[in-house]
């Protein structure tokens, strides 16, 4: 098994590739490393990244910050105080300024989904949809490794009052018992796959005893960043044990693998992992955002796909890339992204047309971008609900005007001259949902 090993921009001259990360892109590292988190391990750089394509190599990419994920202006600011050496607290100043004007916490995560026992605030657990609960493990709020798009990256960047941690089980069990609508619990991160299973054991033993729920959902990274944990950890043959109690005691166990680009999953370790996994019982089901720069290109998608069949894992959404962070550099418009998908989608056989998307996942829900249709000589979105704040609004399909720019749904306007979209009018009664 390779040492795990770590890398940050504090590190970053111990990385055995340094030499081959010029100057220039190291002080690019270093600059947007001050304002987004970085954090690079061993498998990634001696297994995933090619360094003769360095710095056009999407794993890279996807790894390694970006120069234009910061604006031009805040580039400069940073990347003056670091060429400056300025002390420590005048860059976090600096770089919390920037951070705090960058969407941290989309989609009205806490203002709506922070869900009350009482008057007790349940910090650390969301609950947006009436039957799935997602919960954020205290110790496990760190990844194997960050990614460049990352959507929660204030989970990793030191903004305490912005981040989602809870490590008090009795209170998720009190509430899931006083939901019995709740049918699945979803645990999140940071990724959970980085704590030992004795942990892991002490958040999901209790719940294998509530009948209400039906599926534990563990959404995690670490099949691409650090398949080991599944392979040859000291503790992985405890973890797939324990994977099967889950899958014994009734309930089903889906392990929601983000996984981005076909190449994090042709690894001998990585499929070894997989099929360790599966043999449990288990259902690993994929996700990935559309990422601009690493993987908008059908033809990754198509591969990525195929290779997950192969595989066992079973596609399942394609994402667009959040209104937070580095969106500027990471997002792609909606037209581009639903050519991209139906280009991949028609290529693939039905075993493959599992997958959804691409999916905004926004304030009043999932909603998917279907196709671009002409009505009456007027070009539309089609828009879709798979998964909604009130329920209702489940499965509905909606219409938008054409906007070649548009990456996001607050940048579409209802279509057939209508003033709002039917579900705005209903948001401001979630304000104070549950």
């Amino acid at each position: 098994m390779l040492k795990y090993r770590s890398y940050t921009a504090d590190n970053l001259h111990t990385l055995p590739q340094y030499r081959k990360v010029s100057e220039d892109q190291r002080h690019i590292i270093k600059t947007v490393a001050s304002v987004y988190p970085f954090r690079v391990n061993s498998y990634v750089t001696e297994h995933l990244i090619d360094w003769s394509n360095v710095p056009q190599d999407p794993l890279f990419r996807l790894s390694f910050p970006q120069e234009n994920m910061l604006e031009s202006e805040d580039f400069e600011r940073i990347s003056g105080l670091v060429q400056d050496d300025a002390p420590r607290e005048q860059v976090l100043q600096a770089a919390r300024e920037i951070q705090l004007l960058q969407n941290p916490n989309p989609a009205g995560q806490m203002e709506l989904n922070t869900p009350r026992i009482g008057d007790e605030v349940l910090h650390g657990v969301q609950h947006k949809y009436r039957e799935s609960v997602l919960f954020f493990p205290s110790e496990a709020q760190i990844c194997h490794a960050y990614c460049t798009y990352c959507f929660r990256w204030p989970q990793f960047s030191g903004l305490e009052n912005l981040k989602f941690a809870n490590n008090d089980v009795s209170t998720l069990v009190g509430y899931l018992k006083n939901h019995p609508e709740v049918r699945d619990i979803i645990f999140t991160g940071g990724d959970p796959m980085v704590m030992n299973t004795k942990t892991l054991k002490k958040y999901i033993g209790p719940l294998l005893t509530i009948p209400t729920i039906k599926t534990i959902r563990i959404g995690t990274k670490a099949l691409s960043w650090w398949p080991y944990r599944f392979t040859s950890e000291h503790d992985a043959d405890e973890l797939l044990r324990f994977f099967e109690q889950i899958i014994a005691s009734g309930k089903h166990l889906a392990i929601m693998a983000h996984i981005s680009h076909p190449r994090e999953i042709e690894t001998p370790v990585a499929i070894e992992a997989i099929r360790r996994l599966r043999s449990t019982g288990a259902v690993i089901r994929s996700q990935s955002p559309i990422a601009r720069h690493i993987n908008d290109c059908s033809d990754i998608w198509e591969t990525m796909w195929q290779k997950q069949i192969q595989l066992g894992i079973i596609p399942y959404y394609m994402f667009l890339e959040r209104d937070t962070g580095p969106k500027h550099y990471f997002g792609i418009p909606l037209a581009k992204a639903i050519d991209i998908f139906n280009n991949a989608y028609h290529k693939m056989s039905g075993l493959g047309r599992t997958v959804r998307g691409p999916s905004m996942s926004c304030s009043p829900g999932k909603i998917i971008v279907e196709d671009i249709m002409e009505i009456n000589g007027e070009r539309l979105f089609a828009l879709k609900f798979t998964q909604s704040r009130n329920p209702e609004w489940t499965n509905r399909i909606f219409f938008a005007e054409y906007d070649e720019s548009a990456t996001w749904i607050d940048d579409l306007r209802p279509a057939f001259g209508q003033e709002e979209f039917f579900f705005e009018p209903e948001m401001e009664q979630y304000y104070s949902y549950i």
